[in-house]
């Protein structure tokens, strides 16, 4: 399998950041034994912290298998653009959010920096619509 350089390049991109995806989760594990204050007592911080650590993990996974996917597809060039980039950019996005939307200790809601989450799901959704439908339209 032949592989374009702009897939080399995003994968490799998306594989460097699973270490930091494993130093999160082993964050949250350590929060969770230590009893942090702030996060054992916090139930909001702790399913905005997991959902963060989760999405980060799964959209990674998933902006990689697009990489081939885009390979595959003679999309135009901006088009291919926004199909290649528009998961990894989600995969930045939407956890960034969740984490920053209760960056204090005593959060009982979410901040405005949720807002980071929404425009990550518009972006995931546009580059899997994308590829979806190039796809399913490359196969009739």
């Amino acid at each position: 399998m032949d592989l374009s350089n702009s897939t080399k390049v995003v994968a490799g991109v998306l594989l460097v950041t699973v270490p930091s995806i494993e130093f999160g989760g082993s964050f949250l594990l350590r929060m969770l034994k230590t009893a942090e204050r702030g996060y054992a007592d916090n139930p909001l911080r702790q399913n905005m912290f997991r959902a963060g650590h989760a999405h980060a993990g799964v959209i990674v996974i998933l902006s990689l298998v697009i990489q081939l996917y885009v390979d595959a597809l003679a999309l135009p060039g901006s088009v291919e653009t926004v199909a290649r980039l528009g998961a990894p950019v989600a995969a930045i996005l939407m956890p960034l959010g969740f984490f920053l939307c209760v960056t204090s200790p005593d959060a009982t809601k979410p901040n405005g920096l949720i807002k980071l989450v929404y425009i990550g799901a518009v972006c995931l959704a546009v580059s899997v619509l994308t590829v979806g439908i190039a796809l399913v339209g490359a196969g009739v």
